[in-house]
Parts: structure tokens; sequence; C-alpha cells
């Protein structure tokens, strides 16, 4: 864990739970693509700098979640760089609380403020064309996240945050964390037609070809819409959907998966209830959802 795998002259990654990038600038000085998960995070990715010389400059952040802003708040008080992120996950880089506060829907519980969910804060700037290195490109990556990006190197090294899961996870888990359906399935399809020299998923292996697996998650996320609106066939309301949505993927129920797949199903909802395909009533103080 931790390994640095070199891939170009200039572009890296480290094999980590969410895999981190990084780059070399110019001389000693590399910027790293999101930063892990914890402090502990932070401390291994500094000892790896300084076995090799190099100075960090800057992170630039894929998204928010607690895996990928970890260790921010270590580095940049080690280091000193500069640390960005896109669009509203800037917001919630600066105050991580807004992760699980989000999920959970109101002030979140003990069980739920804990750096799996809730980074350290750290001092992000918005990311912006004159914040990249020259050769960088920021790509739009929205869906499992709010503002999500990936990022192309100069050496044609594409970074893809969390777009997609592996198949192994999705095949375990099938349920993987969705914040707007419709973004999402346009962001699969966009990936599915990319070219790059490697491309660098977070939760999966690199590859240069990345188009199987995003049509996988593409089918994935299919079946999962169909499925719901299968089980709406009668009129039920959240609980209930969810857990027969537990039941039939054979998932284990605890705060962490109620908060994150239950978010996740709230969006499908959301999706199909915006495409005509569900509708709600209101029975006895309860909201249901039915297939149209």
């Amino acid at each position: 864990m931790y390994e640095l795998i070199q891939i170009t002259d200039r572009s890296y990654y480290i094999e980590s739970p969410a895999k981190i990038g990084l780059v070399r600038l110019s001389g000693a000085e590399v910027c790293l693509i999101d930063s892990g998960n914890d402090k502990d995070a932070g401390r291994r990715l500094r000892q790896l700098l300084d076995k090799n010389g190099w100075k960090l400059t800057a992170i630039y952040n894929t998204h928010a979640n607690a895996d990928h802003i970890g260790g921010n708040r270590y580095l940049q008080a080690q280091t000193g760089c500069r640390v960005f992120a896109p669009g509203i996950d800037c917001c919630f880089t600066r105050h991580p609380v807004l992760e699980p506060a989000f999920l959970y829907g109101g002030y979140p519980p003990k069980d739920l403020r804990h750096k799996f969910l809730l980074a350290q804060e750290s001092d992000a700037e918005p990311l912006t064309p004159e914040a990249l290195p020259e050769g960088f490109e920021a790509i739009p990556l929205p869906g499992h996240f709010f503002d999500m990006a990936g990022y192309r190197t100069p050496d044609d090294v594409v970074f893809l945050a969390d777009c997609l899961s592996s198949r192994e996870t999705l095949e375990k888990y099938r349920i993987g964390f969705i914040y707007d359906v419709a973004a999402y399935i346009r962001t699969l399809e966009k990936v599915r037609e990319m070219q790059a020299r490697l491309f660098v998923p977070a939760h999966a292996a690199a590859t240069e070809d990345i188009a199987p697996l995003a049509q996988y998650n593409l089918d994935c996320v299919r079946e999962i819409a169909e499925r719901i609106v299968g089980l709406c066939a009668e009129p039920l309301c959240f609980e209930a959907l969810l857990q027969k949505l537990f039941q039939a993927y054979s998932l284990s129920m605890n705060f962490e998966q109620y908060v994150l797949v239950g978010s996740t199903v709230r969006s499908y909802l959301a999706w199909l209830k915006d495409a005509g395909r569900l509708s709600v009533i209101f029975e006895n103080g309860t909201l249901l959802w039915v297939r149209a």
C-alpha cells in the first residue's frame, strides 16, 4: 500500500484505498491529485516526497469525499502547498461537515462524524483554469458528487476520480454512490468514448481502455433503475423500498450504508420521477412511491 507506480517520465500514481496522482512539474516541484483519506495518508505521502527529494506545491482535489481530501490539512501544514477543489466541492473541502450533513439530511450523529465521512478542514481555493499547471486539463465528471473533476496531464494520463467503480466492487455491493443519476449517466457515456495514454480511476485498476468498465457501470445503473421501478409496482414508502433493495442485493445495514445507499436511492427516485417513470402519492401522512 502507498507504493509509487511510475507511468511516464512525469506522471505517477500511488496505490492506496483511493488512488492518488503525482505529477512532476519543474525541477523538484510536484503536485498531487487528491491526498488520501486521513492524516496518516498525508504522513505517508510526505515520507514519499522526502524520499525522492520532491517539493509539493499544490494538491488538486477531484471532489470533496473524505477519502480524497483527508490528507489535505496535514500536507498543507507541513509543506505550505496550495489546495484547489472544483465548484461546490471547494465549499465541502473547506467545511467538511457538509458531507455527513448532506448524506444524513440534518445534523449528523456521532456515528457519521468520523474520518470515513468527515475529513479535517483545509484551506481550499476554487479550481480555475489559471490554477492549473501548464498543459493540464480539468475534465468535468459530475454525477458521483456535485462538481467532481478529473485531470488530464501533459503526457496524456487521465485521472478519473470516482466516476466509475471496479467490476469487483459492483458485483459485491451493486449500488455505488451517486448524487445525480442523469449527470452520472452522461459522464459515463463521455468517459466511454475517451482516449488517453492511460486511465487511472480512483477505485479500479489503471487501464489503457476504459470503455468496457464504463459500459459495465452504465449497465448497473440501468439495472438498478429497472429494479426500483419494478419494486414500485405497488406503492412503497422509502424505508420499505430501501429494505427491499438491501435484501435483493444482500447488503448489510449499518449507519454508513444506510446514508450512502439511502442517499443514492433517493437520487434514483428523483431521476425516475423527473423522467415520468415514477410518481408519488400521500396517504395517511406517508409519501409513497409508485410506478407511473
